[in-house]
């Protein structure tokens, strides 16, 4: 009896001490530098959004904060780096739609669960996407550019940055509401996407408004509506695609941060409070506002959690919508 009460006095002991340790290091948490990744090269709206709130977090946190880019892939090449990493809060992720929304749906062999791989912090941004025409036709409304899709079905072309990216997929998503169709024009980026609907080649693209509003301020596009349920702070004169008759139509590029699964909640709660209080900043919402990013933070962890499902979702209707198979 005796031999049986002192195991579980050293049993009691040994668990106490562990939840011990596993506290201090917590409450010291954190204690060297932490590592972000972006799945995306340096100047994309990613990485740029990723070193803002890295400068600003650091002071809060008292350790440096480094960017580690793994572009490629569309993005999944650092949300799989990540996965395999401790879960000590020590090695971070700050991803977007596509790798975290989308690449599950269209990717046969994606090497991480978006959905059950990490612990979500928080949302940082939101890019709204922007749909543009050209000067060609005359139409530079929304009204009129449905109502010459209706009269002249498969008349109109439009271009995306690829089959499956949210370019593509936000646009059939408007199409299927306003029950009109156009020629799909792929391409591999932005870049080009949008030179041929400057050069007349194209007639339309939906873009994120960071890239494409410029385009709008130099007077080669005209800007008909944006994909979010507000109008943007960049420009509110832009009406939105509910106010044009097409209800529940709220798409966006999000840009979030995540730690690895198993991460311990105190870790989390620290770093949830220490990015909502960077978002919070006015010098750094400023120069998120300036990148033609929409400043966003969670309520908790939980609520980015279900927003990342919810999105996840969404995202996976969308690509059924378009037929797009995995490859």
């Amino acid at each position: 009896m005796k031999l049986l009460r002192s195991i579980a006095l050293t049993g009691a002991c040994l668990l106490s001490l562990s939840f011990s340790t596993l506290t201090q290091a917590q409450g010291a948490y954190p204690d060297k530098p932490i590592s972000i990744w972006v799945g995306f090269p340096p100047g994309t709206s990613t990485d740029s959004v990723g070193r803002i709130l890295a400068d600003k977090m650091s002071k809060d946190l008292g350790q440096p904060i480094i960017i580690k880019n793994k572009p490629g892939v569309g993005g999944t090449l650092a949300p799989a780096e990540v996965a395999k990493s401790q879960p000590d809060g020590y090695t971070l992720l700050l991803s977007a739609t596509a790798p975290m929304g989308t690449a599950a749906h269209l990717m046969k062999n994606l090497p991480y669960s978006p959905l059950t791989d990490f612990a979500p912090i928080g949302q940082a941004s939101w890019l709204p996407f922007l749909l543009v025409s050209n000067k060609t036709k005359g139409l530079d409304t929304f009204e009129k550019y449905i109502a010459y899709a209706k009269a002249k079905p498969d008349a109109l072309t439009y271009a995306s940055i690829g089959n499956g990216t949210t370019s593509h997929l936000v646009m059939l998503m408007m199409l299927n509401k306003a029950g009109v169709k156009m020629v799909h024009v792929p391409y591999q980026g932005s870049t080009q996407s949008q030179a041929d609907v400057i050069g007349g080649n194209v007639d339309a693209t939906f873009d994120t408004m960071v890239t494409v509003y410029p385009h709008v301020v130099s007077g080669r596009l005209n800007a008909l509506a944006v994909s979010t349920t507000k109008r943007t702070a960049m420009d509110p004169s832009i009406p939105t695609i509910e106010e044009k008759g097409l209800g529940s139509f709220n798409l966006g590029a999000w840009i979030g941060m995540f730690a690895v699964k198993n991460t311990p909640q105190p870790i989390i709660n620290k770093l949830h409070g220490a990015l909502n209080r960077a978002l919070a900043d006015p010098e750094t919402a400023r120069k998120l506002v300036a990148l033609g990013t929409e400043v966003v933070s969670s309520e908790s962890p939980a609520q980015f959690s279900q927003f990342v499902a919810d999105n996840y979702k969404l995202w996976g209707e969308m690509v059924e919508l378009s037929g797009l198979e995995k490859k």
